[in-house]
């Protein structure tokens, strides 16, 4: 698997409210797939959740899962589910040190937004633009 992008999203859920990689597991699993899609979920205290092993294609980001890895933040979403940056520090902190380090396993991958492949403003900020200079 050549992984040539790494690819930001969020959760899509309001501010302030704490899920976990087990609750989009379940989502996802409600879809009809396998697995949660993503393979690095970030908790809004920083903390790194595991998603699908780095070895297995993610399921995120649609005609682009064979060649990226899929990291999600938990937010995204104002109280009216509008689009809203809600990364707290410890997300942009955490977020920083995962794509710091996603970058060094992958060093030709490119970071992106979602955004970026779909007409959604998922994750809320441009990734593409924030993260380009690691």
């Amino acid at each position: 698997m050549t992984i040539d992008k790494i690819i930001v999203h969020c959760s899509a859920t309001p501010e302030g409210r704490d899920i976990d990689a087990a609750k989009i597991d379940e989502w996802h699993k409600g879809r009809g797939w396998k697995m949660i899609g993503y393979h690095f979920v970030v908790k809004l205290d920083g903390i790194i959740e595991l998603g699908r092993p780095l070895d297995m294609q993610g399921a995120h980001t649609k005609g682009h899962n064979k060649d990226s890895i899929g990291v999600c933040y938990i937010g995204g979403c104002d109280k009216n589910m509008d689009a809203k940056d809600t990364r707290t520090e410890e997300q942009k902190e955490s977020l920083l040190l995962l794509l710091k380090t996603l970058k060094r396993i992958y060093p030709n991958a490119v970071i992106h937004g979602h955004r970026d492949f779909s007409p959604k403003s998922c994750p809320s900020f441009d990734a593409t633009e924030e993260y380009s200079c690691i």
